[in-house]
């Protein structure tokens, strides 16, 4: 086993208790073999630890395990630690004295309950160092380690504890065992430094400087501390682990040198304490009778004043007192409660502290005892008491006097203020000019201000009774309150007077003004309707009249008649309107009423209605002129109605004749056309001998526009209408005898027979079912079906018209075989205006085309080339030789220069003149 396994072995069984270093078995035994660095620093260890106790009896040791040998140093060594006798030794020196001494000091040893195992008196005495090294270490362990004791731990982890407890302030210090820890030397400077501060420079050591550390705290220690050098630096520097045994002893040393002068500390102390407790006692005392003395002194002098009832007269001065007793309460008593609390507190603290130290219980002097205090003090709050009550009614019953005159001035001024100007209002005679609303108004007004000085009785009366009051407490100014208030009930007395007087006054003239307001609202009442009547009769009498009839005008001149029947009436209702405007003004009159303003119910007054009474009175006759010429002129305008319908209602009728019998003349298919043309002309010379009667008529209207006449309910017939007609006739007899010219015309050109116009006229009459002399589309469609012409099988309606189908079927009955598009074709022939509908004549040109040999654009064309000697152009002067002078410059004027290669100078292109004269009619 290695020697530090041991030597932690060995430590460990120490660890375990505060004996645990009895039972230290045979730890010498098993392992005889120390390491020889501990053992080195072991002897010199405990060399150092006996001569420090040996040196008190004056003797020291050299060598450990040769001068313990004989014993008697031993037993020396054991009485000087243990402070007791042993044995007397033997003197001798043979081996069994000293086996004999070393054996008493042995069984000393044993006597302090250690055990000791495997060390005998025979090894000591043969010198064993082991063994003597051993005996040594267990002597230092009872007699330097055990006893130590800090925080329930004891001996070896007592002084572990210890050391860390006071190393504990130094941060580079950790303190865990006894061997490493110590290395660095800063655990023993700690420890020198904790306990004396002054020895050791500690912020100049350094931990990497175990050397100088080291060497430091011994030296001290040394020199000091009184401990020897039981180590020196190199033996701890130098070894991986110092040996725990000579470390424990080196600082168990340090245990004793400190905890010795700790010892001594505590005594002075205890005496210091027991000195200080006496001498603070003594204080409190003293302090506690110079307290009682000037408390008492303070409420001595405080009673008298506080008892002093004489009063002040004026409010300010009370109110002084009061504020002197208020800084008394608030800044003087404050302090000398405080003082009476802290004396009884500094009593009772004293008493106790008496008490706790033995001593005997504090009594103060004659008539300074708590209770002395207490009772002064309830004498005190007695007297203060009592002056508070009083200073606080006296200053009530002041407070009362000024709140009454200030009430009273208050009182006083409100009601001046608003008796101010009263009486003048009051003896006003605003009523005198006052309408009845303004008098309405004044006495609402007033019956308000009776109701406010009513309600002012009670401050008059208040008033009076503080003045009462303030006599009854001899008030200082009362003779200026009594008059003051003489004044306000001698006006008050006044103000009603005023008041009854202004009643009367405004109710009396209210009676007045209401029985003027009646009568103002009956003239009011009668006076509108009847001015309302004349005005409706000046407007009707000047009324503008337009008649246009006889019965108009007497329907006219009736209602006058019966409006002059009204007037009597009217009048009488005139003079009773203006009796009350004079009833009105006999009051005014009578009662010297002074009228402000007008009727305020109207606007109109007699003279009003006598002005207009008058001018109604005037226009009454000229109405009656006015209506008398009107029914000369109505019948002159009725005359000239009957003349004009005599002569209208012939010729109307008459026109109407000629115009149908000309309309059947144009359809008639009987005859020749040269005999309906001279029937025609006839007709045509009997119209032109009617115009005189025309003429006449229009004589007649003439006279009528002029006298304005609009209506004429004896003929149906107008002058417009008899104008309209007269010229429809002489435009249908002129037409007519065209037409009838035009078909002879067509007739010759076209080689037509009468047979043939006759199956046309036919035909046309046919389909002309209104009889207009015209074809509608459809109409003319069917004309030509009727006249065999042959529409084909597109003969789908397109115009939706009935009159279309009507004219389809003229065309097939013509024989005509076309579609819609051959139809529409032949429309742009026959209206090529698009009115959408066939004349007639429109209808023979086509009829004449298509039946006829007609000449064409080509024949033209042919006898151009003719004239023109086979040139496909003409010269001017062929034109001019070959046709007569107008027709020959007609074609010049028309013609365009010929611009083909066989071109010469005055060349004309008659190809081109000839499709031009036929253009888009040519079929």
């Amino acid at each position: 086993m290695d020697h530090h396994h041991h030597q932690q072995q060995h430590h460990d069984h120490y660890d375990g208790g505060e004996n645990d270093y009895m039972h230290q078995e045979d730890d010498w035994d098993r392992d005889m073999l120390l390491d020889p660095a501990w053992e080195k620093q072991q002897r010199k260890t405990f060399t150092a630890w006996c001569n420090s106790h040996l040196r008190k009896a004056g003797t020291q040791i050299e060598n450990i395990e040769e001068d313990f040998r004989d014993g008697l140093k031993l037993m020396l060594l054991l009485e000087v630690i243990s402070g007791e006798r042993l044995a007397k030794p033997e003197r001798g020196k043979m081996r069994v004295h000293k086996i004999s001494n070393v054996n008493k000091a042995l069984d000393f040893i044993a006597s302090k309950g250690v055990k000791l195992v495997s060390i005998g008196a025979e090894e000591i005495v043969d010198g064993n160092a082991k063994m003597t090294l051993g005996m040594i270490w267990t002597i230092i362990l009872r007699f330097a380690i055990q006893d130590i004791s800090v925080e329930e731990t004891s001996a070896k982890e007592g002084l572990l504890l210890w050391c860390q407890r006071k190393t504990a302030p130094y941060k580079n210090v950790n303190i865990q065992n006894f061997h490493i820890s110590w290395k660095d030397g800063l655990g023993f400077c700690a420890l020198i430094h904790r306990h004396r501060p002054e020895l050791i420079d500690y912020g100049k050591l350094r931990k990497d400087d175990p050397m100088t550390n080291l060497n430091t705290a011994f030296d001290v220690a040394e020199k000091y501390l009184d401990i020897p050098k039981m180590l020196d630096a190199e033996d701890i520097v130098g070894t991986a682990r110092p040996d725990e045994k000579a470390i424990m002893t080196y600082v168990s040393s340090f245990y004793h040198a400190f905890s010795g002068a700790q010892k001594a500390e505590t005594a002075a102390n205890r005496i210091c304490k027991v000195l200080a407790v006496n001498q603070e006692n003594e204080q409190l005392m003293e302090d506690y009778e110079k307290l009682a003395s000037d408390l008492l002194e303070w409420i001595r002098r405080t009673i008298p004043w506080l008892e002093n009832r004489v009063p002040e007269n004026t409010m300010q001065a009370m109110q002084q007192m009061l504020e002197d007793f208020r800084d008394y309460r608030r800044l003087h008593k404050p302090p000398k409660v405080q003082e009476k609390c802290q004396l009884e507190i500094n009593f009772n603290t004293l008493q106790t502290k008496l008490r706790l130290s033995n001593r005997p219980a504090f009594m103060p002097s004659e008539g300074k005892m708590v209770s002395d205090i207490s009772s002064a003090w309830g004498s005190l709050e007695g007297a203060e008491k009592g002056y508070e009550e009083w200073l606080l009614n006296e200053i009530r019953r002041l407070e009362r006097l000024d709140h009454l005159a200030e009430k009273f001035r208050q009182k006083a001024a409100i009601h001046e203020a608003w008796t101010d100007g009263k009486e003048e209002m009051l003896q006003q005679k605003d009523y005198e000019t006052a309408s009845l609303s303004d008098i309405k108004a004044l006495l609402k007004k007033h019956e308000a201000f009776e109701s406010d000085l009513a309600a002012h009785q009670d401050r008059v009366e208040q008033i009076a009774a503080i003045a009462q009051e303030l006599n009854e407490l001899e008030y200082y100014d009362s003779p200026s309150v009594n008059a003051r208030c003489q004044q306000i009930c001698d006006q008050w007395d006044s103000l009603g007077v005023l008041t009854q007087k202004r009643s009367e006054a405004l109710q009396r003239t209210e009676k007045l003004l209401e029985t003027i307001d009646q009568l103002y609202l009956e003239f009011a009442k009668r006076a509108a309707p009847f001015n309302n009547w004349m005005e409706g009769a000046m407007e009707d009498l000047q009324d503008t009249f337009i008649v246009h009839t006889i019965e108009e005008i007497q329907g006219l001149s009736t209602a006058h008649e019966q409006f002059k029947a009204t007037l009597p009436e009217a009048d009488k209702e005139r003079q009773a309107i203006l009796g009350i405007h004079n009833e009105i003004a006999k009051i005014v009159q009578t009662y010297h009423v002074n009228m402000a303003g007008t009727n305020p119910y109207t606007t109109i007054n007699p003279q009003e209605i006598n002005a207009k009474w008058d001018k109604v009175r005037q226009l009454v006759p000229q109405r009656d002129q006015a209506l008398i010429e009107e029914h000369a002129r109505q019948q002159n305008n009725e005359r000239l109605r009957r003349q004009f319908a005599n002569q209208a209602n012939v010729i109307g009728p008459w026109i109407q004749t000629k115009m149908e019998e000309i309309g059947r003349i144009s359809i008639e298919m009987h005859g020749t056309l040269e005999g309906h043309l001279t029937h025609l002309r006839q007709y045509e010379k009997s119209i032109v001998n009617y115009k005189p009667k025309i003429d006449q008529l229009e004589g007649d209207h003439q006279l009528i526009q002029e006298a304005l006449i609009f209506d004429n309910k004896h003929t149906n017939y107008t002058m417009e209408h008899i104008r309209v007609g007269w010229e429809q006739l002489l435009t249908t007899i002129a037409r007519t005898i065209n037409e009838i010219e035009n078909q002879i015309l067509t007739r010759d050109a076209k080689g037509i027979s009468q047979d043939q116009m006759n199956e046309f006229r036919a035909s046309f009459n046919h389909f002309d079912r209104d009889h207009s002399g015209k074809l509608g589309a459809e109409e003319f469609k069917a004309c030509l079906i009727s006249l065999g012409f042959d529409i084909g099988n597109d003969a789908q309606k397109r115009t939706g018209m009935m009159d279309a189908e009507d004219f389809r079927a003229c065309l097939i009955s013509m024989g005509y075989n076309m579609g819609e598009a051959e139809f529409a074709r032949i429309m742009s022939i026959v209206d090529p205006n698009r009115l959408g509908v066939i004349t007639f004549q429109a209808f023979i040109d086509f009829m004449s085309h298509e039946t006829a040999d007609t000449d064409t654009a080509d024949q033209v064309m042919t006898s151009f080339k003719v004239l023109a000697g086979d040139k496909n152009y003409i010269l001017v002067d062929e034109l001019r030789r070959e046709l007569p002078p107008d027709q020959a410059e007609y074609c010049i004027a028309r013609m365009t220069p010929y611009t083909g290669p066989d071109a010469v100078p005055g060349a004309l292109d008659y190809m081109s003149f000839s499709t031009a004269l036929y253009g888009e009619s040519d079929l």
